[in-house]
């Protein structure tokens, strides 16, 4: 009998910028699909959650299998003995972007973020801010060539969304499909 294949693990992450529907989505699909979801949320992201959303943090770390606070940098995540399949900091601010980009590990987000990208697993930032400055360009810049995906949640229009929640949707199932997780389901283009 063969073994069992093991559910597999995505680190996920909840930052200031707006835009935590991306992440209660994220979690909620990956659920959905039979992944285990280890989540830390900075506390901006908990006052944007709970502004934009009316979600405080224990309904937040609900939708997640795991949680962890931020200043806990002694977490299983912070280790890249800890396998996970991939991290997505949905959003991601500037803030986090520019640790990421430099290597700050300050809290147990960027630390994550640090050691998804040092054990060359997909990290996928979902960057929330416009117009970009130079340092944010640069930042991204940074984050792409050690590997990183900058993945700004921009919705398709010519997919005729009819509600914020399919635009929200189809930008999280990208997102999956992105990462390989089975059962992702963007919409495919079909042409004209």
């Amino acid at each position: 009998m063969a073994p069992q294949a093991a559910m597999p693990r995505l680190v996920v992450g909840i930052t200031g910028a707006t835009g935590a529907v991306y992440g209660v989505k994220l979690l909620q699909r990956a659920r959905a699909l039979g992944v285990q979801t280890h989540l830390v949320v900075t506390p901006s992201g908990v006052l944007n959650a709970h502004h934009e959303l009316g979600l405080d943090r224990g309904k937040l770390e609900a939708l997640a299998d795991q949680s962890y606070a931020p200043g806990d940098v002694g977490a299983c995540i912070a280790s890249g003995s800890f396998d996970t399949a991939a991290m997505v900091v949905a959003p991601c601010s500037m803030k986090s972007l520019a640790a990421i980009a430099h290597g700050l590990s300050d809290n147990l987000l960027t630390r994550a973020a640090d050691v998804t990208l040092k054990e060359r697993r997909r990290l996928v930032l979902m960057v929330r801010e416009t117009p970009f400055n130079l340092a944010h360009l640069r930042n991204m810049t940074a984050v792409t060539e050690m590997g990183g995906i900058v993945y700004p949640p921009l919705p398709a229009f010519y997919l005729k969304p009819q509600s914020i929640d399919e635009l929200v949707t189809e930008g999280v199932e990208r997102v999956l499909a992105l990462l390989g997780l089975r059962g992702a389901a963007p919409q495919q283009w079909a042409g004209l």
